[in-house]
C-alpha cells in the first residue's frame, strides 16, 4: 500500500466503500470533516488553500499566471531561488519528524513499560526503594536504548530514502533574459523584448514553487496543486483525495460551475496522478500550502491502524501481559498464606510479574528490522517502511512483470515490416515520427525506434513534418496517435499499438510495394495475423503501425478519428531474458518462492521467454479469460497457472487480489503506470528506481537494480530477520515459563522466599542485557530455506514444551541446596537464594545458545561475536556477583567451591535434556 492510501485511507476509509453516493455529497464530506476540525490553525489553513484554489479556477489562463507572478513561457532560475525562500521546498512531511522529546515518549509508551513503571510505584509504595531503582533502570535502558536505536533507524531509512530519485519536467526560461532586461529598464529606461528560448527540464519534485510550469504526462504523480494551462485527453486519478475508483478527466477551461474544488475541471491536486493523456499545468500551492499537506499535517498526530506484522508481535505481547497478571495473584496468594508477611508476598510477587514482562521486545524489533534495513540497501534494495521488511521473508508468490524483469531493460528492433513479413521502410519511418512527436510517457519501444533510425540517417526525413496533434495511450485502447503535417500541406494521423486493437480501428492494409490500400477481408485478416503468430513464436513483440491520411484541415483529434485506418505493417522488437533470470528464478523457487508472470503482452512472447529462463512447462490464462471469471472460479484458477498475458491493469489486481485470499503473501514487482493497482494490492509492493513516479510511490520496497538476483537476497535478508525477532520471543517466553513454575513450587514447599525481589529483579534485568545482541546473530541457511510466517499459537506451544525443562533443574538446584549444602532454614536463605540466582542466570543465557538453533550449538551452529561476547560477560558477572563486595547489598552469599562441580552437571544436564527436546519438537512442528 502507497504511502498516499495509507494517510487517506486513515481519515477516508469510508470513502473508498462502493456505494451509489452521489460524487459531489462525497467531495462535501471531505469538506466537512476539515470545517468540523477542533483545530482552528488546520481550519484556516484549509480555507486559505480552498480560497486561493476557487481563484485561480475561476480565472482564464494568462490571468491565472499573472495572479501567480509568473510568465506564459514559465518561471527563471533567478525567480525560482526567490519564490523557494519564500514559500519553502515542495515537500510534505506525510509522518511528521518528531521532536526528541516526543519520541522518547512514544519509545516509552509500550504496554511492558507502563507495566513496569506500575509495578515501581507500587515498590516504592511499599518502601522497597533498591526494588524501585533497579525496576526503574530497566525502563530507562529499554527506553533509551530503543530511543536511540530508532533515531539510527530513521535517519539510515532518510538516506535511503533519499537514494530514490522523483523529479518533475517543468518549463524554465534562462535567468540571463530578466538580468537583460533588469539593466535595460534601470540604466537606459526601455523595456527590451528577448526570446526566452524556454527550456524543457528535469528537477526534483522538492524544488517546485508557484507559478512553475509542470508538464505532465501518463503515470506522474501530481507535484502540487496546480491549475491546468493546457490538457489533451487527460484523465486523473483522485481516488487519494476523493475515493473515486474511475478516474476523471480533465480540461484546460472551465466548463461549469463547481461546488467544491475538487469538482473543478481544470484544477488537479498533490497526491493524485495521471492515468493518461498529457497536459501543462501552474504551480498554485507547494508542500503544507497544498490540500494534500493541510491533511498530513492534520493527521500526523493520528495513530496508524497497526499492519499484520504489528499484530502479530501486538498479539505475542498481551499473551505475555495476560499469563503475568494470572501468575502474579497466584504467587501472591501462596507466599501469602506460607509466609504469613503479605507486604512480602506483594513484592515477591511483583518482582515475578517483572519477569514475566519482557521489556525488550520493542527494543529487538525496532533494532533488527532497523538493521535488515540497512543490510538489504547494502544490496541495492531500499526499504521505504521498516515493517516490510518481515513481508519480504514471509513472500510466498511473486507476481512480475516480464519486461525489463525476465528480459533485459534494452529492447532491441528487430525488424519493420509490411503486412505480409517483407522489410519496409515505410513502415519505420511513420513509426519513427509516432515515438519522435509523442509528448506523453515514452516507453522502451519507443526509445528503440529512436534509437534504431538514429544509426540510418537516410530515413531521418522528419524535418518536412510538423506535429499538429495527438491521441495520447491508454491501457484500454492500447494504443497512441499523432497527427503530423507534411511540407505539403497533407495532414496524417499515425496510430501505433498493440496488434488486436489496431485492427479493431482498420479498414485497409497496405503492401509495400502497393501505392493503393486493398480491403482488409478476412482472409486478409487471417494472413496479417498469422505473420504476427510467427513472430511471436520466435520470440518477438509486435507492435502494428497504421495510418489515416483523408483528414482535410481538421487541427483537433480525439479517440473517435481512430477509425478508418489503414495497417501498414508491423514494427517487431526482441526483449532478450537476462543471464541472471533462470538461476533467480531457480533460487527463488529453492526458497519456498512461486514466480507468476502477469504481462500485458501476448501469450506467444511470453511463453518463448518463459522457456528461455526456464519456466517450461508453465499455463497461461488471457486477461478475457478472467473477465468472465467470478471471484471463486479465479481463486482456483491462479493456483493453477503460472502465465497470465495480455493483462489490463485491473487484470493485475484481481490475481494478486485472488492469491492473497488463498492465504499467499503476495509480493508485487512491477515498475509502469499498469502496475500500480497490483503494487497497492500486494502484501509488499515492490518496484525500480528507474519506474514511473505512481509505482515508486505505491511501492514498500525500491530497488535499485533491476534483478530478481538482488530480489531473492532481499527474501532472504527478510527471513533471517524474522528468525532473529522469533528467537527473542520464544526464549523469553519459555524461559519465564519456567521460571513461573520453579518459583511456585518454591514459595509452596519453602519457608523463606526462594529468592528476593531484588534479586529476582537484578537477575531479569541481567538477562535482558545479554539479549540486546541478538539482532545481530547468526541465522542458519535452513531456516530461511522457506517462507516464514507469524503464528502466536506456535509461540505458546514452543512456551509449553521447553519453559518447563528448566523447572525441572531450578527443582534439582532447591534440592541440593537444601540436603546437600544445609540451605533449609531462615538462616542460610542466602546462601539458598545465591545458588539460585547463580543457577537461573546461568541457564537463562545459555539457552539462548542452546534453543536458538535446531542444529548443536557451537558444533554445527554458531551464534555471531556480539551474542556470545554479551551472554559471556553476563555469566561472568553471575558467577562473581555473589563473592564480590555487593553481594551484601543485595542479600548474596559467597557459594562454597564444591558447589561449582554440582553446577556445571545442572548446567549439563538442562542441555542435554533441551537438545532431546529440540529435536523432538523439530520433527512433530518444525523449527519455524
Amino acid at each position: 500500500m502507497s504511502q498516499f492510501d495509507r494517510v487517506f485511507q486513515a481519515l477516508f476509509g469510508v470513502f473508498f466503500t462502493r456505494h451509489k453516493t452521489a460524487r459531489h455529497l462525497r467531495r462535501r464530506a471531505i469538506l466537512e470533516t476539515f470545517r468540523s476540525s477542533a483545530n482552528p490553525k488546520h481550519d484556516r489553513a484549509f480555507r486559505y488553500v480552498s480560497r486561493a484554489m476557487r481563484r485561480v479556477a475561476q480565472d482564464d489562463v494568462l490571468e491565472a499566471i499573472a495572479r501567480l507572478s509568473s510568465h506564459e513561457e514559465g518561471l527563471t532560475e533567478l525567480e525560482v531561488e526567490k519564490y523557494r525562500k519564500r514559500f519553502g521546498p515542495n515537500t510534505v512531511d506525510y509522518e511528521a519528524a518528531m521532536p526528541w522529546w516526543r519520541h522518547l515518549w512514544q519509545c516509552y509508551r509500550n504496554p511492558f513499560n507502563v507495566l513496569l513503571s506500575v509495578l515501581a510505584l507500587l515498590s516504592g509504595l511499599t518502601h522497597d526503594l533498591r526494588a524501585t531503582i533497579v525496576i526503574g533502570t530497566m525502563v530507562l535502558l529499554s527506553t533509551l536504548i530503543r530511543f536511540v536505536q530508532e533515531g539510527r533507524s530513521n535517519q539510515a531509512a532518510e538516506r535511503l530514502k533519499n537514494m530514490v530519485s522523483t523529479t518533475a519536467s517543468v518549463l524554465r526560461r534562462p535567468s540571463m533574459n530578466d538580468e537583460i532586461v533588469g539593466i535595460g529598464r534601470k540604466y537606459f529606461g526601455v523595456n527590451l523584448h528577448l526570446d526566452s528560448d524556454t527550456r524543457h527540464i528535469e528537477v526534483p519534485i522538492s524544488e517546485l514553487v508557484p507559478g512553475d510550469h509542470v508538464v505532465l504526462s501518463a503515470g506522474d504523480m501530481i507535484p502540487a496543486d496546480c491549475r491546468l494551462l493546457t490538457a489533451k485527453d487527460l484523465f486523473v486519478s483522485q481516488a487519494a483525495m476523493t475515493g473515486e475508483a474511475l478516474p476523471v478527466e480533465k480540461f484546460s477551461a472551465l466548463d461549469q460551475p463547481f461546488e467544491t474544488v475538487f469538482d473543478a475541471a481544470n484544477l488537479v491536486f498533490m497526491g493524485t496522478n495521471v492515468v493518461s493523456g498529457s497536459a501543462v499545468a501552474l504551480v498554485v500551492a507547494t508542500g503544507r500550502q497544498t490540500y494534500f499537506g493541510t491533511l498530513s499535517e492534520r493527521l500526523g498526530m493520528q495513530d496508524r491502524n497497526p499492519t499484520a506484522f504489528q499484530a502479530g508481535v501486538n498479539g505475542v505481547s498481551w499473551l505475555l501481559i495476560r499469563f503475568a497478571l494470572i501468575m502474579a495473584p497466584v504467587v501472591l496468594l501462596i507466599n501469602g498464606f506460607t509466609k504469613g508477611s503479605w507486604v512480602e508476598a506483594a513484592v515477591f510477587a511483583l518482582s515475578v510479574a517483572v519477569g514475566l514482562t519482557p521489556e525488550m521486545l520493542p527494543m529487538i524489533v525496532t533494532s533488527t528490522l532497523a538493521k535488515g534495513a540497512v543490510a538489504l540497501s547494502r544490496k541495492k534494495v531500499i526499504v521505504k517502511h521498516l515493517d516490510a521488511i518481515q513481508n519480504f521473508g514471509a513472500m510466498d508468490v511473486l507476481c512480475t512483470d516480464k519486461t525489463g524483469t525476465l528480459t533485459q531493460d534494452r529492447i532491441a528492433l528487430e525488424r519493420h515490416t509490411d503486412v505480409l513479413g517483407q522489410s519496409s521502410d515505410d513502415v519505420l519511418r511513420y513509426a519513427y515520427l509516432n515515438s519522435a512527436y509523442q509528448t506523453g510517457l515514452k516507453n522502451l519501444l519507443d526509445h528503440a525506434v529512436l534509437q534504431h533510425v538514429e544509426l540510418q540517417h537516410e530515413l531521418v526525413n522528419a524535418q518536412g513534418y510538423t506535429k499538429v496533434d495527438e491521441v495520447p495511450f491508454d491501457f484500454e485502447r492500447k494504443r497512441m496517435s499523432v497527427i503530423v503535417e507534411g511540407g505539403s500541406g497533407e495532414r496524417t494521423l499515425i496510430c501505433k499499438g498493440a496488434l488486436e486493437e489496431i485492427l479493431s480501428a482498420c479498414t485497409h492494409l497496405r503492401l509495400s510495394k502497393q501505392a493503393e490500400s486493398t480491403a482488409l477481408d478476412q482472409e486478409m485478416l487471417e494472413r496479417v495475423r498469422s505473420v504476427a503468430a510467427d513472430l511471436n513464436r520466435q520470440g518477438l513483440r509486435v507492435v502494428a503501425v497504421a495510418i489515416r491520411e483523408d483528414l482535410g484541415e481538421q487541427s483537433v483529434f480525439g479517440v473517435a478519428d481512430e477509425a478508418g485506418l489503414t495497417l501498414l505493417g508491423y514494427m517487431a522488437f526482441l526483449d532478450p531474458p537476462k543471464e541472471s533470470t533462470a538461476p533467480a528464478l531457480k533460487a527463488l523457487a529453492s526458497h519456498g518462492v512461486a514466480v507468476k508472470v502477469l504481462t500485458g503482452d501476448t501469450e506467444l512472447v511470453a511463453l518463448q521467454v518463459c522457456r528461455q529462463v526456464g519456466l517450461e512447462h508453465c499455463r497461461y490464462l488471457l486477461g478475457v479469460q478472467i473477465e468472465k471469471m467470478n471471484d471463486e472460479t479465479l481463486a482456483h484458477a491462479v493456483e493453477r497457472h503460472q502465465l497470465f498475458a495480455r493483462l489490463t491493469p485491473a487484470h493485475k489486481d484481481r490475481i494478486v487480489g485472488a492469491l492473497r485470499a488463498n492465504g499467499h503473501v503476495v509480493g508485487f514487482m512491477g515498475d509502469g503506470i499498469n502496475d500500480a493497482p497490483a503494487l497497492r494490492a500486494a502484501d509488499v509492493g515492490i518496484s525500480v528506481d528507474t519506474g514511473v513516479d505512481i509505482a515508486k510511490e505505491a511501492a514498500d520496497i525500491i530497488l535499485l537494480e533491476k534483478s530478481l538476483m538482488v530480489l531473492e537476497q532481499g527474501v532472504l535478508e527478510g527471513r533471517r530477520t524474522f528468525v532473529n525477532m522469533l528467537k527473542y520471543i520464544r526464549m523469553t517466553a519459555s524461559s519465564n515459563f519456567g521460571n513461573v513454575f520453579s518459583v511456585l513450587i518454591g514459595s509452596a514447599f519453602l519457608p523463606f522466599l526462594p529468592m528476593l525481589p531484588l534479586q529476582l529483579l537484578v537477575q531479569n534485568l541481567l538477562y535482558d542485557i545479554s539479549q540486546i545482541a541478538l539482532p545481530f546473530d547468526n541465522v542458519d541457511r535452513d531456516l530461511v530455506a522457506k517462507p516464514l510466517k507469524w503464528d502466536p499459537k506456535d509461540v505458546g506451544r514452543f512456551m509449553l514444551f521447553f519453559g518447563p525443562l528448566s523447572s525441572i533443574f531450578d527443582i534439582a538446584t532447591y534440592v541440593l541446596l537444601w540436603w546437600v549444602f544445609g540451605a533449609n532454614d531462615s538462616a542460610h536463605q542466602a546462601l539458598f537464594q545465591s545458588g539460585w540466582f547463580v543457577e537461573g542466570l546461568l541457564t537463562q543465557t545459555l539457552i539462548v545458545h542452546m534453543i536458538r538453533s535446531p542444529k548443536l550449538p557451537f558444533l554445527q551452529s554458531t551464534a555471531s561475536l556480539p551474542l556470545i561476547v554479551t551472554t559471556a560477560v553476563i555469566i561472568a558477572v553471575a558467577l562473581f556477583l555473589p563473592m564480590s563486595p555487593l553481594a551484601g547489598y543485595f542479600g548474596f552469599e559467597a557459594l562454597p567451591g564444591t558447589f561449582y562441580p554440582w553446577l556445571i552437571v545442572i548446567v549439563l544436564g538442562y542441555a542435554v535434556l533441551t537438545t532431546v527436546m529440540k529435536r523432538f519438537y523439530a520433527r512433530r512442528f518444525g523449527w519455524v
